[in-house]
């Protein structure tokens, strides 16, 4: 194989649940010149960081038509996808109008997304069935990515003036019932701020979707222990990821620091952490016994954090 594009669209976490799969394909394939077609600020984490040579956007207009049936294919894009020797698709095809678009172009080589993630094992398994397919076993499933030199470089400019150990939250998810209570995060970043073992500084990391608690948590700690990490790209969040305790829910940003190596507790409600949550060794996952983060005390999870921080101080 000399041209392998993979097509992966999917919010954060989707797409890094997907790369021990492409892990395994870069292993069996080191030589071969690798595309993914995604969300360019989310696939970026892969283009020259190990897994891909390039990243495409999957936003790109002329594409809709490879979603029409028997529509006319742009000539640009017929060239394009059948200049690859494999295309491996995550994406919902569920009439196969985007498959059939791909072999009008003469794609012949062509591996499929599996049926939507349920609960029949764990997320990462079920999306290495496409690579699994072309014969390659996918045996480790814990993520991870790899920050460049750049990227690291930044995240030290970032943590210049932070006092360490950092402990960084993301107090935010896809959806209120994966949250635990603001009241609760405010409690854990009062007791890490007033505790006389804890000398180092918080990160809150905040998207858009985050913005709104991420700046009541600003209001209550007015501390230059403490700053926000605002819509940093997603390959220098790793990097500031990698030199920190990560506290956070079932959501992408977990994912990627799993990925990148922190030393995690995660908080898990309603969903299932035997399917979502990440495999990596340094994951430290709490659930509530009724699935309800409401009912998850402080105590276990500033208990949680405390052994976070001093396995890391032991490593150190």
């Amino acid at each position: 194989m000399n041209r392998i594009l993979v097509i992966r669209g999917g919010a954060i976490g989707d797409f890094i649940l997907t790369l021990p799969a492409l892990k395994t394909l870069r292993g069996a394939h080191p030589q071969a010149h690798v595309e993914i077609l995604g969300y360019k600020h989310i696939a970026v984490l892969a283009e020259n960081r190990f897994y891909a040579q390039a990243v495409q956007s999957i936003e790109y207009g002329p594409l809709s038509s490879f979603f029409a049936k028997d529509s006319n294919l742009p000539a640009e894009l017929a060239d394009y996808f059948a200049s690859f020797d494999l295309i491996i698709s995550y994406l919902h095809d569920p009439d196969g109008i985007f498959e059939v678009n791909l072999r009008r172009c003469g794609v012949e080589n062509l591996a499929h997304r599996p049926a939507k993630v349920d609960n029949s094992g764990h997320a990462a398994q079920q999306l290495a069935a496409p690579i699994q397919e072309l014969g390659l076993c996918v045996q480790d499933l814990a993520a991870k990515v790899y920050p460049s030199n750049e990227d690291q470089n930044i995240a030290e400019e970032f943590l210049r003036n932070s006092a360490r150990p950092v402990v960084a939250l993301h107090v935010g998810s896809g959806s209120e019932r994966k949250n635990w209570p603001l009241e609760s995060w405010i409690d854990l970043g009062n007791h890490l701020l007033g505790s006389d073992d804890f000398p180092g500084s918080l990160v809150i990391v905040s998207g858009e979707a985050d913005e709104d608690r991420a700046r009541q948590l600003q209001t209550v700690w007015k501390s230059d222990r403490v700053q926000v990490a605002r819509n940093l790209p997603l390959p220098q969040l790793a990097a500031v990821f990698e030199r920190a305790i990560f506290v956070g829910h079932d959501s992408g940003i977990s994912h990627l620091a799993a990925a990148a190596g922190a030393k995690c507790v995660l908080l898990f409600g309603p969903t299932d952490p035997a399917v979502w949550a990440p495999m990596n060794k340094n994951v430290k996952v709490l659930r509530a016994t009724s699935g309800r983060l409401t009912d998850l005390g402080i105590v276990e999870v500033e208990a949680a954090v405390a052994t976070a921080l001093c396995r890391r101080a032991s490593m150190q």
